[in-house]
């Protein structure tokens, strides 16, 4: 058979020449990915700013949930109803010295005071719905204060709670007179 016609009859690779192949691309994967670990991601540390969506995002959270901080808020628990007993929050905390404000019926700030749990100041407790909604707060630690509102719009960092409350009386003016029409 002449060089010409061999050549024609090999159009493929044969079956050892893929072998190899395959041996190759396998050796650079291993050696290449042999340190490369998939880790599963870890849950943010809890902060004024994700508060909201870190809970809701968690395993407990089941539709309702209660978070309540002890110790200076370096400690968490978290409950997925009314009726169930609080579990201590495993993930990383980051809501040491939080003061807790509302506004009263006279639209002033009013630091919140909390009860006892096991004999330690409660210095944090926040509802958490599965519609979405939650505890309407201010919070103030070293960095500032933390708006964090009950249905709409993300939590907002301010330079003073008295900054905050502004915020907030403004929000509640504008959707409760979203429905005036003249």
């Amino acid at each position: 058979m002449s060089h010409t016609k061999r050549a024609r009859l090999r159009q493929g690779f044969s079956l050892i020449e893929l072998l190899i192949v395959v041996v190759i691309i396998s050796l650079v994967y291993a050696i290449g990915f042999s340190n490369f670990k998939i880790r599963k991601s870890e849950p943010k540390a809890l902060t004024p700013l994700n508060l909201k969506e870190t809970i809701v995002k968690s395993e407990f959270f089941n539709g309702h949930a209660t978070l309540m901080c002890v110790d200076k808020c370096r400690t968490c628990y978290l409950r997925e109803d009314v009726s169930a007993p609080f579990k201590a929050y495993a993930n990383k905390i980051d809501l040491s010295n939080i003061k807790a404000y509302g506004i009263d019926e006279g639209d002033r700030l009013q630091r919140i005071e909390y009860e006892r749990y096991n004999d330690q100041k409660i210095c944090l407790v926040m509802d958490f719905y599965n519609n979405g909604s939650s505890t309407q707060i201010i919070l103030e630690n070293k960095e500032g204060a933390y708006f964090l509102p009950a249905f709409f719009g993300e939590p907002k960092r301010f330079d003073s709670p008295e900054d905050a409350k502004t915020y907030w009386l403004k929000q509640s003016d504008s959707v409760s007179n979203s429905g005036d029409y003249y």
